[in-house]
């Protein structure tokens, strides 16, 4: 958990083109606003649940009155798939007074994780991030088995209506996606997903551009960027580190990449979080 609380506005929550690496969810107490995606409008109302995933750039829009709880959360650097690759979520849910009761008892043991505002420009930052990370690990255990199971609590609200991905019924490429997300951090070979699936390299590359719409060179890079980016903003590391950490041998083919997916530089990502 990186931060919750409590907010309400009055026409004042209208920030545009936000994008962070952690997982967004609210309870929205009163009033009404709007949460702008790529592929639509969500209209916020009260007693019900919303779920922003990581890296989903979206705006809100807010002109009266409106109070949500919210929570923040991240996933940290684990290899293996998440929620978010294996079911879709919907967005919005019912919610229920067991949700607003683990909201109210969230906020009131961790008064200490509430945003200082809410402006995301103010609070996602890599140096406010790498804070409020290191007071989450600063936590007891049984402080964090009891977020956790608040955090799964919450998750699990939004799963009774979730539907898995069918990304594939070929057991070959569902091994392949497995050794791609146990690998993150490596040098992934294209030759080696092929051993991993018993196939030729070339019919690998089209089975896999057949099943996901993209090739595996392409998903592996969006998969590397994704974890870069979490890693500019919650460590020092230095650019070219970073690119070594992530398994790429060449700097100037990261910086290209990084540049391609996200639209700006490392550096640049970087700065844009000071």
């Amino acid at each position: 958990m990186l931060n919750v609380g409590y907010a309400r506005h009055d026409g004042d929550w209208n920030w545009q083109q936000v994008s962070s690496p952690f997982t967004r969810i609210y309870f929205v107490t009163e009033g009404e606003a709007r949460l702008h995606l790529t592929d639509g409008v969500v209209v916020l109302r009260p007693r019900h649940l919303y779920i922003i995933p990581a890296y989903t750039r979206h705006s809100y829009e807010c002109q009266s009155v409106f109070g949500h709880y919210y929570l923040h959360l991240y996933e940290g650097f684990k290899n293996e798939t998440n929620v978010f690759e294996m079911f879709r979520l919907p967005f919005e849910v019912e919610a229920t007074d067991l949700e607003l009761q683990l909201f109210q008892e969230m906020c009131s043991n961790h008064p200490e994780a509430q945003l200082p505002e809410s402006n995301p420009q103010v609070y996602d930052t890599n140096t406010s991030f790498a804070d409020y990370a290191k007071r989450y690990n600063a936590l007891s255990l049984w402080q964090k088995m009891r977020l956790r199971g608040i955090m799964l609590m919450l998750f699990a609200r939004f799963m009774r209506q979730a539907t898995p991905r069918v990304w594939t019924t070929d057991e070959r490429m569902t091994k392949v996606l497995a050794y791609i997300h146990n690998h993150l951090y490596d040098d992934i070979d294209i030759d080696a997903l092929a051993s991993v699936a018993c196939i030729t390299k070339s019919y690998l590359i089209r089975l896999f551009t057949q099943e996901f719409g993209q090739s595996p060179l392409h998903y592996i890079n969006k998969k590397k960027i994704e974890k870069s980016q979490l890693v500019l903003l919650t460590s020092d590391l230095a650019v070219k580190s970073v690119a070594y950490t992530m398994g790429f041998n060449d700097y100037s083919y990261f910086i290209r990449l990084f540049k391609k997916i996200v639209g700006i530089t490392p550096g640049e990502y970087r700065l844009s979080l000071r």
